[in-house]
């Protein structure tokens, strides 16, 4: 078995486990957790942990322990992972300031659970496992290996409405979100930070100010969202040209690596 094919067949069965485990099991496993620690927030986190077992192992099962980090984008900067995205998502934080009022009835679990788990774990999962070892590590190219992770990353938020026109609409948000954040990770050289931060501040400052009652939102809301998603890739554009650094994703690698 060739390193291509390994790869493939180890990153689906690992996220297959993980997937399956987490939608059946999730809720009841936090629920007995939380009976211990009596913070959801904590207890929810910690569930997300666990159910990552698998991932970690594929992880292991694919690359050297030392490269643990590494071939999952943890070994990047956090600073710069951290202080991108917040530069990126101030036209969230103002424009939702200017025109919202902030949601004083938010909690530490509603944090913890909507913006650091969420942002944490699904870029980690969805980003760095699924799309990461896919297009870092095997000769898929950057749109094949993003789009099956794109579409149930979509297919997870989907329980936010029961409205047709809702659902299609959060379908296209998250979808096209997952893409963003792959791209993100990708041109700021596998940092998985970038995205985990860019993830966070958009879902913070979203509940902060009660944008939107779902991941769809509504006009004013998607008006300040659009203009952080068009400065997270112009800036990204500005950088890398300023660098004098080659873009990741070109002609040669958006379908297939030769």
């Amino acid at each position: 078995m060739n390193k291509t094919v390994k790869t493939i067949v180890l990153t689906v069965v690992a996220f297959g486990s993980y997937f399956v485990l987490d939608d059946l099991f999730f809720s009841s496993s936090r629920a007995f957790i939380n009976k211990f620690i009596n913070q959801v927030g904590v207890s929810h986190i910690i569930t997300y942990l666990l159910f990552g077992i698998p991932l970690f192992i594929g992880i292991l099962w694919l690359h050297d322990f030392k490269k643990f980090l590494s071939s999952l984008g943890l070994n990047g900067s956090i600073v710069r992972g951290m202080v991108f995205p917040l530069i990126c998502t101030l036209p969230m934080l103002i424009g939702y300031a200017a025109v919202f009022k902030f949601n004083s009835e938010i909690t530490l679990s509603q944090i913890l659970i909507s913006a650091a788990a969420a942002a944490f774990f699904e870029e980690l999962y969805f980003r760095g496992f699924l799309f990461g070892q896919l297009y870092r590590f095997t000769k898929f190219g950057f749109i094949p290996a993003v789009i099956a992770g794109a579409i149930l990353f979509a297919l997870v938020h989907l329980y936010q409405s029961q409205e047709l026109a809702t659902l299609i609409g959060i379908f296209l948000t998250t979808f096209l979100g997952a893409i963003l954040f792959a791209w993100v990770y990708v041109e700021w050289n596998h940092n998985i930070w970038i995205p985990i931060f860019l993830h966070f501040f958009m879902n913070l400052f979203w509940m902060l100010f009660s944008a939107g009652e779902n991941a769809f939102g509504g006009i004013y809301a998607n008006i300040f969202r659009v203009l952080t998603i068009v400065l997270a890739i112009v800036l990204t554009i500005l950088y890398k040209k300023k660098k004098g650094i080659g873009f990741e994703i070109h002609s040669g690698t958006i379908w297939m690596k030769k």
